[in-house]
C-alpha cells in the first residue's frame, strides 16, 4: 500500500523531494516544511499527483 510521491515547493513550484506514504492511513495530500534550494529557505512543500 506504500506509494512513491513527489513534494513540490509552493513558492517556486520546483519538485525537490521524493518520499513514500501509506495510502490507506493517509488519504489526504501530504504537506511538510522542507528546505528549498532555489529559495534558500524553509518553505511549505505539498504532494503532487
Amino acid at each position: 500500500m506504500r506509494v512513491n510521491i513527489t513534494l513540490e515547493c509552493t513558492e517556486c513550484k520546483e519538485r525537490n523531494y521524493l518520499t513514500s506514504k501509506n495510502k490507506r492511513n493517509n488519504t489526504e495530500r501530504l504537506e511538510a516544511k522542507k528546505y528549498c534550494p532555489r529559495e534558500r529557505k524553509v518553505t511549505l512543500h505539498r504532494e503532487t499527483k
